[in-house]
C-alpha cells in the first residue's frame, strides 16, 4: 500500500506535466486554425475534438515521450530542456504530417498552420518551464535576506555553475562577480552583475558588504592563484575556492563543495594529463606488487593501480597500522580488485619471495625507503640496509621470479649526492642498473623531489607549528625545493613505467623550485594570520646533509624528451657491475657487524660522486649539475 502511494505521489507531477504539454498542443492547433480561417469571409466551424486532433495529440505525445521531455524537472529547466523541446516540436511536426497524410492526405490542414505550429508550440512549452524556475528562484532570493553575502571571483563556467548550485540551497547569496575580462564588464551572469576586476576586490567587498569571497577559477595556474589569493588576503574577508574537476572526480572533494585554499593550490601547475590509454593497456587486469604500500607514495600507487585496471595488488608493509589502514581504504573503494596484504620487511628474502609466489606480479613498484635527510646522517647503517641492500634483495628476487617490470622510486637527491639519503638512493639506482641485463625483467628508475603533504614533509610540520601559534622553523632564507602533489607524482610514475624502456632513468617535471621561506609565509596567511606579527618565522640553519638547492639531472647524464611533456629520460652512467657487486657484499657484511666506519668508507668508494656537506661550514653549491630544462626549451 505504501509502495503504491509512493508511486502515485511520484507519478502525479509527471502526469500533470504530460497533461499540460498535450493541452498546449491542442491549444496551439486550435488557435492556429482559428487565426488562419479568421481572415476568410466565411470561416468554417472548427470542432473542439475530432479524429484529426486525436491523431495530432497521439503523434506529438509519442514524440514527447521518445525525446525524453519528461525526464527533466521544471525546477531546473535550462538550455538542455529547451533543446529537447526544440527537437520534440520539429520531430512532432514530421510525425503529425505523416499521420495526417495517411489519414486524409493532409488536405484539411492549411500550410500556414504546419509552418507556424512548431515555432508557437516551442514558446508555449518553454515559457511555463522558465517562468516556473524563475518563480522558484525568486522565492529563494527572498529567503536569501538572511543568507551569507558572497562575492565570486571568476565569471566563467565555474562561477556560473556555482551561482546555480548556491541558489538551490539558499545558504549563500551571490551579490556580484569579479573578472578581469573587459568584455564582461557591466554584464550579468545568471542575473548576478560583474562589478569589476579581481584587483578591486577589497573596495568592492566593502561596498557590497560581502561576508565571504569565493574563488571560482579551478583551471588557474599557480601564478594566477597566488595573485588572486593575495588580493583576497588584503580584504580581511574569509575566502574559499571551488574545487578542481580532477579533485571531484577522484573523490578528494565533493561537487558544489567550497573548500579552503590549500598550499597545493598555490604551488600546483597545470593538470597532469597522462596517457591513460597506454597506462590501462599496461596495467589492465594484471597483478602488481608495491613495497612500502602504507606510505604516502606507496598507498597512492596502490590506489592509482586499482583505479586504472590492475586485477590484483600485493601490499608489502612493515608498519602494521599503516598496512591495515591502507588495505581497509582500498577494499572499501575498490571491492572488485584482489588485495593481498603482507606484513613484513621486504628486505627479508623470505618475505619478498613469499609475496612474489603469492601474487605472481607482472610489475613491482619499490617505494619502501627511509627518506628523512637529517635523521639518516646519523643512521648510516639503517640507511644502507633499507635503501641499498633491501633494494638489491627485492630487485634480485623480482628478476629471479620473472617479473616483467621493476620500478625503483628514487629521488632528486641522488643527483650528485651530498647526504646519506642521496648516496644510498644513487647506489640503489646503480644496483638496479647492474641487474638490468638481457633477461625478461625491465628495470625502470623514476626520480622526483619533495611531495606535498607526504609523511615527514615540511607542509604538515608548518601546519602543526601554525596551529600551535608558532614559531615556524625554516632552515635558511634562501633554501628552495621542488614540490609535487602525491597524486600527480604517482600518475607520472605510472606513465613513466608504461612507456619506460629497459635500463631507463626518468625524472619528473617538478615545476619551478619553491623558496621554503615563501612557502611558510603563504601557509601562515592561508591560516588567516600575518607572518612576523601573529606567527614568527625562525631561521635555524641548514641541518646535516641538507643542500640549499636541489637539481634533477647530473651533468654526465644526457637527457632527452619522451612522449610525455612532463617526463624526461636520462642516459644512465656506466656502472662496473663486478666492482659494484663486491661493494654490495662488503656493505652487507659491514651492516651485519653494525660497523659504521666501514659503511661510511664503502659508501664513498661505491658512489665516487658522494661529497658530504656535513654541518655546512664552507658549503658552496656545485656547478657540475644541470637544472631541469625550461619549458620553452623542450620540443617533442
Amino acid at each position: 500500500m505504501s509502495s503504491l502511494r509512493d508511486r502515485l505521489k511520484g507519478g502525479l507531477p509527471r502526469l500533470a506535466v504530460v497533461a499540460h504539454d498535450l493541452a498546449m498542443v491542442w491549444l496551439v492547433w486550435q488557435a492556429l486554425h482559428k487565426l488562419r480561417f479568421g481572415i476568410t469571409a466565411t470561416p468554417p466551424t472548427l470542432p473542439l475534438w475530432s479524429t484529426e486532433i486525436a491523431l495530432v495529440l497521439a503523434a506529438q505525445g509519442l514524440v514527447f515521450w521518445q525525446v525524453g521531455l519528461y525526464r527533466g524537472l521544471w525546477r531546473f529547466a535550462g538550455v538542455p530542456d529547451l533543446w529537447n523541446i526544440f527537437k520534440a516540436c520539429m520531430l512532432g511536426l514530421f510525425a503529425i504530417v505523416l499521420g495526417l497524410f495517411l489519414y486524409n492526405r493532409v488536405d484539411a490542414v492549411p500550410r500556414t498552420v504546419l509552418v507556424l505550429y512548431p515555432l508557437v508550440l516551442m514558446g508555449m512549452l518553454g515559457a511555463p518551464r522558465l517562468l516556473y524556475r524563475a518563480w522558484k528562484d525568486s522565492r529563494i532570493d527572498s529567503a536569501n535576506a538572511v543568507s551569507v553575502r558572497i562575492l565570486i571571483l571568476g565569471a566563467g563556467r565555474a562561477g556560473e555553475a556555482l551561482v546555480r548550485d548556491l541558489r538551490r540551497f539558499g545558504t549563500y547569496h551571490p551579490v556580484g562577480f569579479l573578472d578581469d575580462a573587459a568584455r564582461l564588464r557591466g554584464s550579468k551572469v545568471q542575473g548576478v552583475p560583474v562589478l569589476g576586476n579581481v584587483d578591486d576586490v577589497a573596495e568592492i567587498a566593502r561596498e557590497t558588504a560581502a561576508k565571504l569571497l569565493v574563488i571560482a577559477m579551478p583551471s588557474a595556474d599557480a601564478n594566477a592563484m597566488q595573485r588572486v589569493v593575495m588580493a583576497c588576503e588584503r580584504t580581511g574577508v574569509p575566502f574559499r575556492m571551488v574545487p578542481r574537476l580532477q579533485d571531484v572526480l577522484e573523490g578528494r572533494s565533493l561537487p558544489g563543495e567550497l573548500k579552503e585554499v590549500a598550499i597545493e593550490d598555490l604551488l600546483g601547475r597545470k593538470p597532469v594529463l597522462p596517457d591513460w590509454k597506454a597506462i590501462r593497456a599496461w596495467l589492465g587486469a594484471r597483478s602488481v606488487l608495491v613495497t612500502g604500500a602504507g606510505g604516502s607514495i606507496g598507498s597512492e600507487l596502490c590506489r592509482q593501480c586499482a583505479r586504472h585496471g590492475a586485477g590484483r595488488i600485493a601490499l608489502i608493509e612493515i608498519d602494521e597500522l599503516a598496512l591495515v589502514t591502507t588495505e581497509t581504504a582500498l577494499r572499501r573503494d575498490f571491492p572488485d580488485v584482489e588485495f593481498i596484504p603482507i606484513l613484513g620487511d621486504c628486505g627479508d628474502k623470505a618475505v619478498i619471495e613469499y609475496a612474489l609466489k603469492l601474487a605472481s606480479p607482472d610489475a613491482a613498484f619499490h617505494a619502501a625507503a627511509y627518506k628523512q635527510v637529517p635523521l639518516l646522517e646519523a643512521q648510516l647503517r639503517e640507511a644502507v640496509r633499507n635503501n641499498v641492500l633491501t633494494t638489491e634483495t627485492v630487485a634480485r628476487a623480482c628478476r629471479a621470479a620473472g617479473v616483467g617490470t621493476f620500478v625503483l622510486i628514487s629521488t632528486d637527491k641522488a643527483v650528485d649526492p651530498v647526504n646519506v639519503l642521496g648516496a644510498t638512493k644513487r647506489l640503489a639506482e646503480m644496483t638496479c642498473q647492474s641487474l638490468a641485463d638481457q633477461r625478461a625483467t625491465r628495470f625502470v628508475t623514476v626520480r622526483f623531489g619533495n611531495v606535498l603533504d607526504s609523511a615527514g614533509s615540511v607542509v604538515p610540520l608548518f601546519r602543526e607549528q601554525i596551529r600551535n601559534g608558532g614559531p615556524v622553523t625554516v632552515t635558511d632564507p634562501e633554501v628552495t625545493r621542488f614540490f609535487m602533489t602525491i597524486p600527480e607524482a604517482c600518475q607520472l610514475i605510472l606513465q613513466a613505467s608504461a612507456i619506460g624502456t629497459h635500463e631507463a632513468i626518468y625524472t619528473l617535471d617538478m615545476g619551478e623550485p619553491v623558496p621554503i621561506r615563501l612557502l611558510a609565509e603563504q601557509m601562515i596567511r592561508l591560516a588567516g594570520k600575518t607572518p612576523g606579527r601573529d606567527v614568527a618565522i625562525v631561521y635555524t640553519g641548514l641541518r646535516p646533509g641538507e643542500k640549499l638547492h636541489e637539481t634533477l639531472f647530473h651533468a654526465d647524464e644526457r637527457y632527452r624528451p619522451t612522449v610525455h611533456p612532463k617526463i624526461l629520460q636520462a642516459e644512465p652512467r656506466d656502472v662496473a657491475s663486478v666492482a659494484l657487486e663486491n661493494s654490495l657484499q662488503q656493505l652487507r657484511e659491514a651492516s651485519i657487524r653494525y660497523d659504521r666506519e666501514a659503511l661510511s668508507t664503502l659508501l664513498r668508494i661505491a658512489v665516487p660522486e658522494f661529497r658530504p656537506v656535513g654541518e655546512h661550514p664552507d658549503y658552496k653549491e656545485s656547478a657540475t649539475v644541470v637544472a631541469f630544462p625550461a619549458r620553452n626549451a623542450r620540443k617533442i
